[in-house]
């Protein structure tokens, strides 16, 4: 199957193999055990939502240009208003992708669809709770033998990109900015950026388009680069776009928005998930070498070595500095998107006894009100390793009762410290006690 740069690749202005590959040794490290990437059964929206088209629960409806994208969205709760649209030719079928017929993005939490205009395939990556993310297609063109729509899940070329020092090293998706030339071919000599929440406001979304207010900053979306000079790119000329039809022709999409909030909180989101990933996969790693070596040396099966438990703490305090958006870059004026995206965000998920939520947008100085990744209730998190998530919950207690001073979260006021802890004590369920 040809690489699918699931929208992601498409999620990065995108994905494009850009940048150095994964290599064979390392990718052996999940694709072996106890990872076992390409083999181990898998539980995630696209499993689930097969067997219920298998057994005629459900049914997948073509309607028109756009084939299935609009059933697949209703099926998997995808939200048409975080539609994003990226121009770049950095993904499957980067053919049908230019400035003028740009790739649309969509995604809820934890599932990312991409859509081309007149596309072989919608394109979709969703999230195990145990394996990271998971590559699939949903073919357009080619009726299967029982006339039943089958998503295929791709085996292993996804990973060439999507498993990079850029993914945290693990199967996992990447948002990327580049100069993009008039025909959306990305100019990789003079630099990409993989963004997130802590990337300079003046590095994010070459090769996107993007509809929103950010006042006085400026982005590398809604422009295209001249290939003689392309660092000289017009940022003015893309700058407070609210009507994306002054760039290109919206009609053939769902919504005319490549909403600016839909944007940031994609950036956040698809880091977090590699995150949480690699906390799984590697105290997976460390404790399946203390399991040989315990009965190599007829040690104690519970026995854990130094060395893992320092690998286990290596990668949780990675995962707690980017779950309370440590670094993030402050924003210098407020923004706003167009799409209705950010109350549709707002809404999902569970509120405290005084209505506030780790959902809350701020958009004023950063991107949440209460800078905590709301990634927090995912599967994957609540079903990371007992030995990772009891570290995680531990250094979380710590940072939010004030026993971590560290300058890493000192971005946290005592306000904040106190909001988040006290949203958690009544939303995180499982909580150990002591919170």
């Amino acid at each position: 199957m040809s690489i699918p740069p699931l929208l992601l690749a498409s999620v990065a202005a995108g994905l494009f193999c850009l940048g150095s590959l994964h290599s064979a040794s390392a990718q052996m490290e999940f694709e072996a055990a106890p990872i076992s990437y390409e083999t181990a059964e898998v539980n995630t929206r696209i499993t689930q939502l097969q067997a219920k088209l298998d057994s005629g629960e459900v049914d997948l409806k073509s309607d028109g240009p756009r084939g299935y994208l609009e059933s697949v969205l209703k099926l998997l709760d995808v939200p048409q208003q975080s539609q994003v649209l990226v121009f770049s030719k950095t993904s499957l079928q980067l053919r049908r992708i230019t400035p003028d017929r740009p790739r649309a993005v969509y995604f809820n939490d934890d599932t990312y669809i991409g859509y081309c205009q007149q596309g072989d395939v919608v394109e979709v990556a969703t999230q195990d709770a145990q394996q990271g993310t998971i590559f699939y297609t949903l073919d357009q063109i080619t009726e299967t033998p029982d006339g039943k729509p089958r998503f295929l899940r791709d085996r292993g070329q996804c990973l060439t990109c999507h498993a990079s020092s850029r993914t945290q090293g693990v199967p996992g998706l990447l948002v990327r900015s580049v100069y993009s030339d008039g025909g959306g071919h990305p100019l990789l000599g003079s630099g990409t950026f993989s963004t997130d929440h802590t990337s300079p406001f003046s590095q994010r979304w070459g090769g996107w388009y993007v509809s929103g207010q950010h006042g006085s900053m400026r982005h590398m979306g809604n422009v295209l680069a001249q290939r003689k000079s392309p660092e000289t790119l017009d940022r003015e000329a893309g700058a407070n776009a609210t009507d994306l039809s002054q760039f290109v022709s919206v009609k053939p999409y769902l919504t005319p928005h490549s909403d600016l909030v839909a944007l940031m909180v994609l950036e956040h989101q698809v880091q977090m998930h590699n995150f949480i990933t690699l906390a799984n996969f590697e105290t997976r790693s460390a404790l399946h070498h203390d399991d040989i070596m315990n009965d190599a040396l007829d040690r104690p099966d519970d026995f854990r070595s130094d060395l893992t438990e320092r690998r286990i703490h290596g990668v949780t305090e990675k995962l707690v500095r980017y779950l309370l958006f440590s670094k993030e870059y402050p924003l210098e004026a407020p923004v706003s998107g167009t799409s209705g995206f950010a109350e549709e965000f707002a809404a999902r998920g569970p509120r405290d006894s005084k209505g506030r939520s780790l959902r809350d947008l701020d958009l004023q100085t950063r991107l949440l009100k209460y800078p905590c990744s709301y990634l927090i209730y995912s599967e994957a998190f609540t079903q990371l390793p007992t030995e990772a998530k009891t570290d995680v919950l531990k250094n979380l207690r710590e940072v939010l009762t004030g026993k971590n001073n560290s300058p890493e979260f000192a971005h946290l006021s005592a306000e904040d410290r106190k909001a988040i802890y006290e949203i958690l004590q009544e939303t995180l369920p499982g909580l150990p006690s002591g919170w």
